[in-house]
C-alpha cells in the first residue's frame, strides 16, 4: 500500500508543480482575480462572495443561498429560464451556486469552445438576474421541502443542533445556511434582490478563474462586464468563538440509532498549526475506524476531522452514530487521551503524509475543485498558500502533531440525538489534562 501511494504522488506532484507556477493575481478596476492557467480544457469559474452568515440576520437565514439560486438557475433580466438554460445546455455549459457559514459563490463551468459564449451567460446572471417571482416561488418552495428534508435527516438536523450548542443561538455559526422552514417561509422575492445587491460588491467579492485561457482574454472579458459591479461594501466577519468548556446538550428522538457529535475549537489555517491540526485529526479518524468499527462493531462509520469548510471559528469535529452510545463516547475519548499521554506513533505520521497528499491532489483533478482549493485558501488569508500546502505537510514533525493535538483537544461540546434513556450526564467523557513534565512533545 506505501508503495502505491508513493507511486501515486510520484505521478501527481509533477502536474501540481506545473499549476502552481502558473497561477497569478491582478486586479481589473477594483475586482481581484486568481488566475490558474492549466492545460485542462474545462474552464472554471468562481465568484467568491464573503461575509456568509454574517450578511444575515438568523430570522432570514437562508437568504443568500436562495439569492443566489435564483440568480443563477433563474434567467436574466434579457433571457427568461428557459431561454438562458437551453442556451447554456447547447454549449454543455452548466451554472451553480453555494453558501456555508463564512462565504458564497456563483459558479460556471464550460469547455474551451464555447468560453465565449458561455462568459456572456456568466457575467449576464451575475449583473442582470431576472428575480422573476414565478421562479422565486418554485425554488423557494423546493428550499422548504429540503429544510423539512433535513429536520427529518438526523446527520444534518444533529449538525445544526451542534452549531448551536457549540457556538450560541446568537452567533452567527447558529444560523443555518440553507435556511430553515420558518424563515425560507417568510422570505420575500424584495429580500432576495435587496440581499443579492447589497454583497454583489467589488471589495466583498474575488473571480477564480482555472483553465486553459489567456490571461489577456480573461481581463478583456470582466474590464467589459464584472468591473461594472458597484464598490459595494467590505466584507463583514464573524467573530472568532473558542470552546473553552465542556458541555452536552440532549435531543430526544425514537431512532433506532443514536447520533452523536463532539466540537472543540481548532486554529485557523492560516497560522503554524493549522495543516498540522488537519492532519492530527485524520490520523485519529483512522485510529476511530479501527477500534470503533473494526475491533469493537461499536459503528458503521465513526469519524474524526478539522472542519476545512470554515474560516473564521475553524472546528474539530467527532462524529458517531450507534446504539451504544456510553460506550462510543467513552472510547472516543479514550482514544484522544491516549495521545494526549503517548503522542502518535512516527510511522503514523510517515504514512499518512504519503496518503494524505495523494489524496490530496487526486482531489485536484478538476478544474472546479481547483478554484475551490485557490478560493478557500483565499479566503484563509491568502491563495498561495494553496501552492505552499505539500510543503507545510512536509515539513510536519511529531512534535509538531503531538503538541497541537494536546493544545486543542482540551473541551468537548457533545450534542446527542436519540434516546435520552440511553445515556445520562455522567456519559459524556472529557478529555485529560496532561501535565507540562508528561507531555509527549
Amino acid at each position: 500500500m506505501k508503495r502505491l501511494f508513493a507511486i501515486g504522488l510520484a505521478f501527481l506532484l509533477p502536474a501540481a508543480a506545473l499549476l502552481a507556477g502558473n497561477t497569478t493575481e491582478f486586479y481589473v478596476d477594483g475586482l481581484k482575480v486568481i488566475h490558474r492557467q492549466s492545460p485542462k480544457d474545462v474552464i472554471s469559474v468562481r465568484l467568491f462572495v464573503q461575509g456568509g452568515s454574517a450578511n444575515y440576520s438568523k430570522g432570514k437565514e437562508g437568504v443568500e443561498a436562495l439569492a443566489f439560486q435564483v440568480a443563477m438557475q433563474g434567467g436574466t433580466k434579457s433571457m427568461d429560464k428557459v431561454t438562458f438554460q437551453t442556451a447554456a445546455e447547447k454549449i454543455g455549459t452548466s451554472f451553480g451556486s453555494n453558501t456555508t457559514y463564512d462565504y458564497g459563490d456563483l459558479s460556471m463551468t464550460c469547455i474551451k469552445t464555447f468560453w465565449d459564449e458561455s462568459w456572456k451567460l456568466f457575467a449576464d446572471a451575475v449583473l442582470n438576474p431576472a428575480f422573476a417571482s414565478s421562479e422565486f416561488e418554485t425554488m423557494r418552495a423546493q428550499a422548504v421541502a429540503n429544510a423539512k428534508a433535513s429536520e427529518s435527516d438526523p446527520d444534518e438536523h444533529l449538525r445544526n443542533l451542534a452549531m448551536v450548542h457549540s457556538f450560541g443561538a446568537d452567533n452567527d455559526y447558529g444560523k443555518i445556511p440553507s435556511g430553515s422552514v420558518e424563515s425560507l417561509e417568510g422570505l420575500t422575492l424584495g429580500d432576495l434582490s435587496s440581499h443579492y445587491a447589497s454583497v454583489i460588491g467589488k471589495k466583498n467579492v474575488f473571480l477564480v478563474v482555472v483553465g486553459n485561457i489567456d490571461s489577456k482574454d480573461l481581463k478583456a472579458k470582466i474590464e467589459a462586464t464584472l468591473a461594472k459591479l458597484p464598490d459595494g461594501n467590505s466584507p463583514k466577519l464573524i467573530q472568532r468563538t473558542l470552546i473553552t468548556e465542556d458541555g452536552h446538550y440532549i435531543e430526544e428522538r425514537d431512532i433506532a440509532t443514536n447520533y452523536i457529535r463532539g466540537v472543540m475549537s481548532a486554529p485557523r489555517m492560516n497560522t503554524p498549526d493549522g495543516v498540522p491540526t488537519l492532519v492530527a485529526m485524520n490520523i485519529l479518524g483512522d485510529r476511530y475506524f479501527e477500534e470503533l468499527r473494526t475491533k469493537r462493531s461499536l459503528s458503521y462509520a465513526p469519524a474524526a476531522f478539522y472542519a476545512r469548510s470554515v474560516v473564521n471559528n475553524p472546528y474539530n469535529v467527532i462524529y458517531i452514530s450507534t446504539q451504544d452510545p456510553k460506550q462510543s463516547m467513552q472510547v472516543m475519548v479514550d482514544e484522544i487521551n491516549k495521545i494526549k499521554k503517548e503522542g502518535f506513533e512516527a510511522s503514523e505520521l510517515t504514512n499518512k503524509k504519503q496518503s494524505f497528499l495523494t489524496f490530496y491532489y487526486m482531489d485536484l483533478e478538476t478544474s472546479a475543485s481547483q478554484t475551490t482549493s485557490l478560493g478557500m485558501a483565499e479566503l484563509n488569508g491568502g491563495w498561495k498558500m494553496d501552492e505552499d500546502f505539500t510543503a507545510k505537510v512536509n515539513a510536519i514533525t511529531l512534535n509538531d502533531l503531538n503538541r497541537v493535538f494536546d493544545t486543542y483537544t482540551k473541551a468537548i461540546k457533545w450534542t446527542y440525538l436519540g434516546k435520552k434513556a440511553d445515556v445520562d450526564i455522567a456519559d459524556f467523557p472529557k478529555p485529560v489534562d496532561i501535565p507540562a513534565k508528561n507531555k509527549p512533545y
